[in-house]
């Protein structure tokens, strides 16, 4: 019987840079079987276009995301919650696995300081598929520049 798909939910604060490359490398890399959700404490109005090119050069489009607000609904329906920065913003639920990654927020920053962020998001997004058990099937280009 096959595992159902997990539900993973990305937060940040302005659901503009961070959250939205966690949520990009998670649809990659997963093939599609994680149901991915990202989301901000505060929203931006839009995706930050740095971290747009930065995706962008390793094959992974997220250019027609747009920032969405945090829902209650939305932690409720996930079976992981990885936060990063929004502080005490996210409401809690018994029994959903929680992970807090500081990870330097990309906002302002020129592409050269991007790219490290990315990479390290890149990184522990294959770490979180490993431990769900969610084989990866990453196009050539994920892999670097």
């Amino acid at each position: 019987m096959p595992q159902p798909e997990p539900t993973v939910l990305f937060v940040c604060v302005h659901n503009a840079g961070r959250s939205q490359m966690a949520a990009g490398f998670t649809a990659a890399l997963s093939g599609g079987r994680v149901r991915v959700l990202s989301a901000g404490s505060e929203p931006a109005d839009r995706i930050n276009p740095t971290a747009v090119a930065a995706m962008q050069e390793v094959g992974v489009d997220i250019s027609g995301n747009q920032p969405q607000v945090l829902s209650v609904d939305d932690v409720r329906a996930s079976d992981v919650v990885v936060t990063m920065g929004c502080g005490d913003a996210c409401p809690v639920f018994p029994g959903k696995r929680y992970e807090d990654w500081e990870l330097q927020d990309p906002a302002g920053l020129p592409l050269e300081q991007v790219r490290p962020i990315r990479d390290e998001i890149r990184s522990r997004v294959r770490a979180l598929l490993d431990e769900l058990h969610v084989p990866v099937e990453a196009p050539e280009k994920t892999e670097g520049r």
